[in-house]
């Protein structure tokens, strides 16, 4: 049975694309319909023409930029301020045995934080004194406090909050959404990762297609030098003949198989990296700024590493202007820390230099966005697969360790009620008690707002029809505007 027929009997699953052997063989004029195919992959790969049927209901945003930051920020430290550890610090955390907070014994002690915390905006979110930048934008995040994970290990917690499971071999969000949605662009791919250079826990499963088709991987651009390999502008005739001949090599073995999408994948990807040699190098081409948008996203810094994530940031903006659907931004670019949040010592020095490096950019990518009217079009997500404990081994400890009962995240821009708190831990910050939030919640709120339903986003593998967010999730409707 071909997937097409697999559709047919299956209401409610997303459908999968025609493979050029099927298609040729039940058109009559199967090279004019392959060829009006080709110029619409893009947009209908998916089965979903540019129209308002490829939605399940009217999206509030177009595109995505996913903020990643690895390693856990201390959620006691950021958005979360906990009065309580600074009048018990030093004291006994007590028995929280039943808890996912890495080393909670009576042996362990409260830590308060050593920043200070202050409200800001209209809503008067108190944000602490890490992120004076982003202060000033809390008018527009929807912070959600209660955050939970299920490990507390970074692999498998990169993975889940990437994928929804523990283990590699799953499509990531980004490929879900653009296997969902498509691209806008005919010559840059759906789902773009904006690389550092190092790669979290779990590798670039994180980022991987898992078992739906090729063409929904992230295409990894470098933050410094030239953004993709062997990327030129010139167009030769040499090269094109090479091109034709790989896909006619390719379609014809494709054709001796019978019905194979990672032969039809290996040959859109041909075609997008044709494409992309002229699309690459002028939507990258950070020349075409002015001096005041680069000074906004701190391209004039005296910190190198400020400099790396603000081109990032300038970069993701660039590329969601230009049609891509799905931007990530991984592991800020500090170097001895190996683009990581995850301070089991030296907190107050590690916290800052990261927040440092992120915090001008990201307030420069809200702020830009706003400025060209593509904010309420764009969400943005700022997450790490964990948070830190609120307690440390002694008094004197400057490092928090790894914690999964309760943290934050934040969302904003399409669809998203600004000035918003969801959700809450206990006094101390250990615990998320009102308003729980899982991954599976936060992925079911992300295709929502996207105008997918995560219950019939699907994708027939194994005998089952896979979904992002398995048997779990539930629209968090409370932070939609």
């Amino acid at each position: 049975m071909t997937n097409s027929t697999q559709q047919s009997r299956c209401p409610g699953r997303m459908p999968v694309p025609m493979s050029r052997r099927d298609m040729l063989a039940s058109a009559s004029t199967g090279f004019g319909l392959m060829s009006l195919s080709a110029l619409m992959a893009d947009q209908s790969y998916a089965g979903l023409a540019k129209s308002p049927s490829r939605f399940h209901f009217p999206p509030k945003c177009k595109r995505v930029v996913f903020l990643f930051m690895p390693g856990g920020v201390s959620h006691v430290d950021s958005f979360d301020p906990k009065p309580a550890l600074k009048k018990h610090h030093g004291k006994s955390i007590g028995n929280w045995s039943n808890s996912k907070s890495m080393g909670a014994n009576p042996g362990r002690v409260w830590k308060e934080s050593p920043w200070k915390f202050q409200k800001y905006g209209q809503a008067g979110i108190p944000v602490s004194s890490l992120f004076p930048n982003i202060a000033t934008c809390v008018d527009y995040l929807g912070i959600i406090r209660s955050m939970v994970a299920e490990v507390p290990l970074h692999a498998g917690g990169n993975l889940f909050l990437h994928s929804g499971r523990l283990r590699a071999g799953s499509p990531s969000l980004g490929s879900w959404i653009t296997y969902g949605l498509g691209s806008e662009s005919q010559s840059l791919p759906g789902y773009v990762l904006l690389n550092s250079g190092t790669v979290p826990p779990g590798g670039k499963e994180n980022f991987a297609n898992g078992y739906l088709p090729a063409s929904f991987q992230a295409t990894s651009i470098k933050a410094e030098g030239v953004p993709v390999d062997n990327i030129v502008p010139a167009r030769s005739k040499k090269q094109r003949d090479k091109l034709r001949w790989l896909i006619e090599q390719d379609s014809d073995f494709a054709q001796r198989l019978g019905d194979h999408t990672g032969i039809e994948s290996a040959i859109r990807n041909y075609e997008m990296a044709y494409r992309m040699q002229t699309a690459v190098p002028d939507t990258l081409d950070l020349s075409q700024e002015t001096k005041e948008t680069k000074k906004l996203y701190g391209l004039d810094a005296r910190d190198k590493d400020l400099r790396s994530y603000g081109t990032q940031c300038l970069r993701a903006r660039r590329l969601l202007e230009a049609g891509v659907r799905f931007v990530e931004i991984t592991a800020n670019p500090v170097g001895h820390l190996n683009g990581s949040w995850d301070q089991h010592g030296n907190l107050k020095r590690d916290h800052e230099k990261n927040a440092l490096v992120t915090d001008q950019p990201i307030a420069a990518l809200i702020k830009d966005l706003k400025q060209r009217d593509l904010f309420d079009e764009t969400l943005i997500l700022c997450a790490g697969e964990m948070g830190r404990t609120p307690h440390a081994g002694s008094a004197a400890s400057d490092g928090r360790d790894h914690h999964t009962s309760g943290f934050s995240v934040w969302m904003a821009g399409g669809g998203i009620k600004g000035g918003t708190i969801y959700g809450a831990t206990d006094e101390f910050g250990m615990e998320s008690v009102e308003n729980v939030v899982t991954v599976f919640d936060l992925h079911a709120t992300i295709l929502h707002l996207l105008g997918l339903d995560h219950e019939r986003l699907t994708f027939r593998y194994g005998g089952r029809d896979m979904r992002l967010t398995d048997v779990h999730g539930h629209v968090v409707k409370e932070i939609l505007a």
